[in-house]
């Protein structure tokens, strides 16, 4: 143990291999079924630009259109996040999980029912009204459950949900589209978005009686076990002011919340970028089977999985935050920016593309390790809210700013390499705007 919170519990009577073996318990007990949840979530988001690949033939839809619709998703998700997450304080994680999961559910299963346009815009943005507060939803929860020093590792552990639903979601997405298309009448593209929208719906109900809302509220973990993460998390919160006692409003004032929705939307357009565009990316390099560009796409997601651990796991034993989040930003950019060349080579493509899979996801896993270290306890849940709402628009001006790009060029390089220069100026942001941090936690050191 080297964290000041590790030596709260020791110095509460508590021995270094107890600590370790209850937080391996709580991890054990409740990472799998979120990584599931998110794996879900992220196929249900990203699976669009699967579909796309059909779709825009048998609606006619065009690049700018396709573009536009898939960021509409962002703009829902951004208006009711805040809500969504001030509201998860006063029912709990497990009605709030229970009513994003299955409205999504139904949401992503309508998308099959799509026809014109105006249809894809419509739904694309209620998709992400019904899962608005998962994420942030998420990431607060677990600052429930772990301390700031081992939340890198959750948080990865997490993030890998988003990872392993490109790895896994590639393959299985384009085989439902070429094997079941036809089945009652129906095209493959419209079998994908029922059949995937599905296991939310589960997945919500699962959640209800699965989680617990908080350590306290454990009727899995001892009393000495809840004695030793809520030892913990009041160490960590003496470290920081309590503010007013509106969250909220709390959130507001706090300068630095506005740095982390600056960064986060900087780090938004690379990490959209590959999840709305990789398929698209493969195909052109010259990849025209459609099971294919699932599989390699597969590559890409997979090289995301292991630079969400890896990185996550790195910053964590160093204690530091701000040159990782850095470095990774520059090697996304820098991938980003070195596509062109590889623009007649597969092999080039997904090398560089899994380089910046693995950056941009391990940027992320770092990044949300941050915000808890300067949002007092009562303004995180809103804190946390307003960076993935505001920051979070960047997703929608990514994939409509590439496609209007691509549709007035011809080429997706050049948007692409825009996102990459973003996300670069956001590693410099960060640099600048949240100094080392020296204290005890070592959170932003």
């Amino acid at each position: 143990m080297h964290t000041s919170q590790a030596y709260a519990s020791v110095a509460a009577g508590h021995l270094p291999d107890e600590i370790d073996r209850t937080y391996r318990k709580v991890a054990i007990r409740l990472m799998p079924f979120l990584v599931l949840c998110y794996f879900v979530s992220y196929i249900d988001r990203a699976n669009i630009s699967f579909a796309k690949l059909q779709f825009m033939n048998d609606l006619g839809f065009s690049e700018a259109a396709y573009g536009f619709g898939a960021g509409l998703f962002f703009i829902g998700y951004s208006l009711f996040e805040v809500p969504s997450n001030i509201m998860m304080q006063r029912v709990g994680a497990r009605r709030t999980l229970l009513r994003i999961m299955v409205l999504w559910g139904l949401v992503s299963s309508a998308m099959m029912f799509v026809s014109s346009p105006l249809q894809f815009y419509v739904l694309r943005f209620f998709l992400g009204c019904a899962e608005a507060g998962f994420f942030p939803g998420v990431m607060f929860y677990l600052t429930y459950w772990f301390p700031a020093a081992r939340r890198g590792r959750a948080t990865g552990f997490f993030m890998m949900g988003a990872a392993a639903a490109g790895v896994i979601g590639g393959p299985v997405s384009t085989w439902i589209m070429v094997h079941l298309a036809g089945l009652h009448g129906l095209h493959g593209w419209q079998w994908l978005f029922l059949l995937e929208g599905i296991p939310a719906v589960i997945l919500g109900v699962v959640a209800f009686f699965f989680l617990s809302d908080q350590p306290k509220d454990a009727a899995w973990l001892t009393a000495r076990e809840k004695a030793i993460v809520l030892g913990d998390l009041a160490a960590e919160e003496k470290g920081t002011s309590n503010g007013s006692g509106h969250g909220l409003l709390d959130a507001l004032r706090n300068a630095k919340v506005y740095v982390g929705i600056l960064v986060y939307f900087c780090i938004v357009v690379s990490f959209n970028s590959i999840v709305l565009w990789a398929p698209t990316i493969i195909r052109e390099v010259g990849v025209k089977d459609l099971f294919n560009v699932g599989l390699l796409s597969s590559v890409v997601f997979l090289a995301g999985g292991a630079g969400t651990y890896l990185i996550g796991y790195s910053s964590d034993r160093r204690m530091e935050r701000r040159w990782h989040f850095a470095a990774s930003c520059a090697v996304t950019a820098l991938c980003f920016a070195l596509l062109p060349l590889a623009s007649h080579s597969t092999p080039i493509a997904i090398t560089l593309l899994s380089i910046a899979a693995a950056a941009s996801y391990g940027t992320y896993t770092v990044f949300w390790t941050i915000p808890a270290t300067f949002l007092p306890g009562n303004s995180k849940a809103s804190g946390i809210a307003l960076i993935t709402s505001v920051g979070g628009l960047a997703a929608f001006v990514s994939p409509t700013l590439v496609g209007w790009m691509k549709a007035s060029t011809g080429s997706i390089y050049l948007g692409l390499t825009l996102m990459g220069g973003i996300t670069l100026f956001g590693a410099l942001i960060l640099l600048i705007a949240i100094p080392a941090n020296k204290s005890s936690n070592g959170a932003t050191r």
